[in-house]
């Protein structure tokens, strides 16, 4: 039987638009204001794209960094998948367009859709790819400009959200190093719950749907917050599991960033504290696929992880979706 490869993450890289847009400048929009946002989401500041910037502008910023973290020229890249539910154009798909913008002539590209969870997705997809040899080598990108399709009139979800975009480079790790496991889901009885209605061709663009607001966001907030707290308890457990690790085994703890209390009743369940977690949501909001990677490249860099730690991501998102994964740095 061939012998799989052990796979790790060998590079990071991190983008984040220069604007950004503050609770205070919220409270002039719609009728909220900074001390029920921060004690309901835990959100101060988010990023949001210039005008002239699409996704895979965030994205080439963040890919950019992260290949040469990884010593890694643009050209011996052999796939890029890029996580995303904001694409610059349903097609050509934006990880096409970034491997144009890097000169990644050899690399197969792709996107890959499951909103928040796209990103550990696409980490497992690659890890399939590099384990068997198809590929040495990997650019994972979660990317989004979420103020696109955000609604600054409607005061439950403009709050929430923010641009940005991480990336990673993978390749062969040495054995006992990488990802030992992945635990991916789906639910899909409960896709309306967070939704982008119209654009698609169930519901192509016309002017009543423009008129309908059902080009931005739709979310059921309680409903998707039961959800996420359910299944970032139940992927955790698994996938520990799955690892042959214990809760007393993680030496940190990189959630989705959607909202604090989320992310809490993740850390209760897991009897973590807080030094053990990673929290960026208060300066960043809910980036969606970029939202994961921001925050592992940011402890990666900000030297909170060290060679041979255990790491645990763990996401949910639209569709519904979840995905977590256990590596050793």
């Amino acid at each position: 039987m061939m012998k799989l490869r052990s796979v790790g993450i060998v590079g990071t890289g991190m983008y984040v638009p220069e604007k950004v847009l503050t609770n205070a400048e919220l409270e002039t929009m719609v009728e909220t204001n900074d001390e029920w946002i921060v004690s309901r989401t835990g959100i101060r500041e988010r990023h949001i794209a210039a005008p002239e910037q699409a996704t895979s502008d965030l994205a080439y910023e963040a890919a950019v960094k992260a290949l040469e973290s990884a010593g890694l020229a643009a050209e011996d890249l052999e796939l890029i998948i890029v996580a995303t539910v904001t694409p610059d154009t349903t097609f050509p798909s934006t990880a096409c367009i970034l491997q144009e913008k890097l000169g990644a002539k050899k690399a197969a590209a792709f996107d890959l859709s499951a909103a928040c969870s796209g990103f550990v997705y696409s980490l497992a997809t690659a890890n399939g790819f590099i384990q068997t040899g198809m590929y040495n080598n990997a650019l994972i990108i979660g990317a989004d400009t979420l103020s696109r399709i955000t609604d600054y009139s409607d005061r439950n979800t403009c709050v929430l959200f923010g641009d940005g975009a991480g990336a990673v480079v993978l390749g062969e790790v040495p054995e006992g190093r990488g990802f030992l496991s992945f635990d991916l889901g789906a639910e899909g009885s409960g896709g309306a719950l967070l939704k982008l209605e119209a654009g698609g061709s169930r519901l192509p663009a016309s002017a009543e749907t423009v008129q309908g607001g059902k080009h931005f966001i739709y979310m059921n907030g309680r409903e998707v917050f039961k959800f996420a707290v359910r299944v970032m308890g139940s992927a955790t457990e698994e996938v520990l599991r799955k690892a042959g690790k214990g809760k007393e085994d993680i030496d940190l703890f990189v959630p989705h960033q959607a909202n604090i209390r989320i992310i809490q009743s993740a850390m209760q369940r897991l009897d973590l504290p807080e030094e053990k977690c990673v929290i960026n949501v208060d300066r960043y909001a809910n980036t969606s696929a970029a939202s994961i990677p921001l925050a592992l490249v940011e402890a990666a860099q900000g030297g909170r992880i060290k060679e041979g730690d255990t790491v645990l991501l763990v996401g949910f998102g639209g569709g519904l979706t979840w995905g977590a994964s256990v590596l050793v740095w």
